[in-house]
């Protein structure tokens, strides 16, 4: 669960100025804050059922964004980059060289 819940929070931080106010405050109250949908439905005075759906409904749509666009992936090949550049430093400097040409390379 701790991994659907990472992913989907990177998702949201990446996409979510695509996504409508309400969207945006439901994932943010069920992913960011942990309220429980109960809690939210009766800040917005809705069913629990319509909180469920609406926060389902946007995960898929994330992961939807992803899938077309691939800014966390990207993100995420960065990272893992710049992490062997930092292992490499230290051991093969000769190495650093290629692996700034991939970071320059990428879209």
């Amino acid at each position: 669960m701790l991994d659907k819940t990472m992913r989907i929070n990177y998702l949201f931080d990446f996409y979510q100025s695509l996504l409508t106010p309400k969207q945006k405050n439901y994932m943010g109250l069920y992913y960011l804050d942990d309220y429980s949908l109960g809690e939210i439905a009766e800040q917005y005075n809705v069913s629990r059922q319509a909180v469920y759906d609406n926060i389902k409904r946007t995960e898929a749509m994330l992961e939807e964004y992803e899938e077309k666009l691939g800014l966390f992936a990207k993100f995420q090949e960065r990272d893992q980059l710049l992490s062997s550049l930092r292992e490499l430093l230290k051991t093969e400097p000769a190495n650093v060289i290629a692996i700034i040409d991939r970071l320059e390379n990428m879209e």
